[in-house]
């Protein structure tokens, strides 16, 4: 998954980042470098701990979904990657049947985006279940 996060910098300050999604998950860095690495461990810790709570992780929404927000007025955008897959725990093998075809679309898909077959299930599975979430 690729988290929305907007980067912001005032004078005589480190740069501050905030991810939208994610409700109280913020990091900062002395350069723009460091702020989005520190992002990246902030937006898993975070990650963590939901799904250490049980709870459900939100999918990540469109940076245009945020931009209209005055709070991120004047801020930097970026995508803050995170492999859900590595955060929850201990992998289970599974087996499963899809068609071939459907297979290459997905191989094909998650090849694009970066991702390995397994990670692209993963966070298509989740993400549809927290979009299905009341």
């Amino acid at each position: 998954m690729r988290y929305p996060a907007v980067i912001h910098k005032e004078k005589g300050s480190d740069y501050g980042v905030c991810v939208p999604d994610l409700p109280g998950c913020f990091s900062a860095g002395r350069t723009m470098q460091e702020a989005l690495e520190a992002a990246r461990e902030a937006v898993a810790t975070h990650i963590e701990g939901m799904l250490l709570d049980a709870g459900r992780v939100p999918p990540p929404t469109s940076i245009d979904a945020h931009q209209g927000n005055p709070a991120y007025a004047g801020g930097v955008w970026a995508l803050v990657p995170v492999e859900i897959g590595k955060l929850s725990g201990r992998a289970k093998r599974i087996n499963i049947t899809l068609p071939e075809r459907a297979l290459t679309e997905l191989d094909a898909c998650a090849k694009s985006l970066g991702e390995t077959r397994s990670g692209f299930l993963l966070r298509a599975a989740l993400e549809f279940i927290a979009r299905r979430s009341p």
